[in-house]
């Protein structure tokens, strides 16, 4: 790794003929824990290659989508995604999302977006205060955003969830608001939701819907060895 980057690719599958490429930046912050495995699970769409983007770097090097991974950025301090948001390559991310680039946020990631003021809520401690790791089904809320276009709505995903703060909260006039714009992307199944999210939301997009974050984590279950594939979906609706 040279300069903070690491590029990747030609570790996908063969891309079709005449398929434009799609270029995605995974973030990297001292912390992240989960942004190789975000890396390789881009590379997995057939028209796509991944790069890693350095926290200290503003410039986002031409990519197409920002992958904001799930691990513990700047260790947690102050509060869960509170010092990541200030790193020069959010202000960057920023601006990208507000000119319409794509941006994906996974667990710390959905964290980040939320302090950086690009989601709406918060993301509060589980209400049984303590650390979760577990295979969970998640019911696809709305199939009409480029995150979830290769699904179906109603359909369910298993994605593991591995979190201490991941409880989605906001006031009851946002989430009205939410599910009015139909910015609730996912939920969690009937007897499904891990950590007391407000109606049982797992993951939300932007009124735009350029901008999407989830607490589970797709870029596990992209594998048939992990017993899911499911999470691929949403990197492949990117493409």
């Amino acid at each position: 790794m040279a300069g903070g980057r690491w590029p990747v690719s030609g570790r996908g599958a063969a891309r079709p003929a005449g398929l434009s490429l799609l270029r995605f930046g995974v973030v990297r912050f001292p912390g992240s824990c989960d942004e190789v495995d975000a890396l390789l699970a881009c590379e997995r769409v057939p028209s796509a290659e991944a790069q890693i983007l350095w926290h200290g770097d503003a410039d986002l090097h031409g990519v197409d989508a920002v992958v904001i991974p799930g691990g513990f950025s700047y260790g947690d301090y102050l509060r869960v995604g509170a010092i990541a948001r200030f790193s020069p390559v959010m202000g960057a991310v920023q601006d990208f999302a507000r000119d319409g680039g794509l941006v994906l946020g996974i667990c710390n990631g959905f964290q980040v977006l939320c302090e950086a003021g690009l989601l709406p809520g918060a993301l509060l401690p589980n209400v049984e205060l303590r650390f979760l790791c577990r295979q969970v089904n998640v019911e696809v809320a709305n199939a009409d955003t480029p995150f979830t276009r290769d699904c179906e709505a109603g359909e369910l995903l298993s994605i593991p969830v591995k979190h201490t703060t991941g409880r989605y909260y906001a006031p009851p006039g946002v989430l009205q608001s939410l599910d009015a714009h139909g910015q609730i992307v996912l939920t969690y199944a009937h007897d499904h939701n891990p950590n007391g999210s407000s109606n049982d939301i797992a993951g939300v997009c932007n009124e735009q819907g350029n901008v999407f974050g989830l607490m589970p984590h797709p870029e596990h279950a992209v594998d048939p060895l992990t017993g899911s594939t499911d999470g691929l979906k949403v990197f492949a609706s990117l493409a």
